[in-house]
């Protein structure tokens, strides 16, 4: 049984909350992510302190993208597909520390632009996204809503009254 009750919510946070489950194709209802995330804080409460220590974070910043632990990136080449992953503040690929240009120019004979040629799959997404998609995502993001023009509503001689609904009356050019 449900019980349905009003509560508060920031917009910013209900807004992540469904891009996060339109990231997982939206397989999710929006009422049942809540239930699932309340049940998982009550579950363990301490997981979720507020005093959490944000050095716990780890994953390495690839300029403007925050790629965290655990995250994979792929590239392929010359028939194959190659594979490096962030383990703590780094990208491991062959068992050594590589930045994404290093990992993208690894196995190519020609000169690479990592952010078109690597493919990242953060914990959580589905499926791997082009770096540039990734990056322009976020440029996106950080943008302000653009603004909306206000309406002039005009007055006086040239304010036209409005015309009864259903009518076809030709307007005078103005």
């Amino acid at each position: 049984m449900n019980t349905t009750v009003t509560v508060q919510l920031p917009t910013d946070t209900l807004l992540q909350l469904i891009e996060k489950l339109r990231r997982r194709d939206g397989s999710q209802d929006i009422s049942e992510a809540m239930t699932k995330a309340v049940e998982c804080w009550l579950e363990d409460p301490a997981r979720f302190a507020p005093s959490a220590d944000p050095e716990d974070m780890h994953g390495y910043q690839w300029k403007s993208l925050f790629l965290p632990e655990g995250t994979v990136l792929k590239s392929w080449s010359y028939g194959e597909n190659n594979y490096a992953r962030v383990e703590g503040d780094q990208i491991i690929h062959d068992g050594r520390a590589v930045s994404p240009n290093q990992f993208a120019q690894s196995f190519a004979r020609s000169t690479r632009n990592a952010w078109q040629d690597l493919f990242i799959r953060r914990p959580g997404d589905k499926t791997f996204k082009i770096a540039c998609r990734l990056r322009d995502e976020l440029i996106e993001a950080a943008k302000p809503a653009a603004a909306t023009p206000t309406a002039t509503i005009p007055t006086g001689p040239t304010a036209v009254p409005p015309l009864p609904v259903g009518s076809t009356a030709i307007l005078p050019a103005p």
